[in-house]
């Protein structure tokens, strides 16, 4: 029986074939590729990741995640525009790490909640311009002087005109 349906299979093949179906296929007379590389279990996850561009954190177990985050937390925060923004960031990602250290999965790594307090005053040390110290060019024009000197004329009795 199974010779049967061997037998149709390939005249199937053989009729593609003649009508030339296979044809102009993409990869056509190209090497497979990672052929020459030894057996990889997780091959087909790996060729997902690199085909649709996704990190490849996402392979590692969830301590070792959380602290990829914790790394790049001064980066992530760098551009978030208020202050408690910031601790939302950081409160989200205290939150993901305490519901890891209430049930631990992976390799046992040490993980601890971050720091929210220090995460900002990073944070505003990274905002602020450098101090600088008073120049000619910073001083008040003379007619923006002579302004300030008119509008207190008026209070001062002793000054008026």
């Amino acid at each position: 029986m199974s010779s049967g349906i061997e037998a149709r299979v390939e005249a199937q093949i053989r009729s593609a074939l003649e009508r030339g179906e296979f044809n102009n296929l993409p990869g056509a007379g190209k090497p497979i590729p990672g052929r020459d590389l030894p057996y990889d279990e997780s091959w087909w996850i790996k060729s997902f990741l690199e085909r649709e561009a996704l990190p490849t954190d996402l392979l590692l177990p969830t301590p070792l995640q959380l602290r990829r985050k914790i790394e790049k937390l001064p980066d992530e925060v760098r551009d978030v525009p208020t202050e408690q923004a910031v601790r939302a960031v950081v409160a989200d990602l205290n939150a993901q790490i305490v519901a890891w250290l209430r049930n631990p999965d992976g390799p046992r790594v040490v993980v601890r909640p971050v720091d929210v307090e220090d995460v900002v005053r990073r944070w505003r040390a990274q905002r602020q311009p450098p101090a600088t110290a008073p120049t000619a060019t910073t001083t008040a024009p003379p007619a923006t002087a002579a302004l300030a000197r008119r509008r207190w004329s008026w209070r001062l009795p002793w000054r008026r005109r």
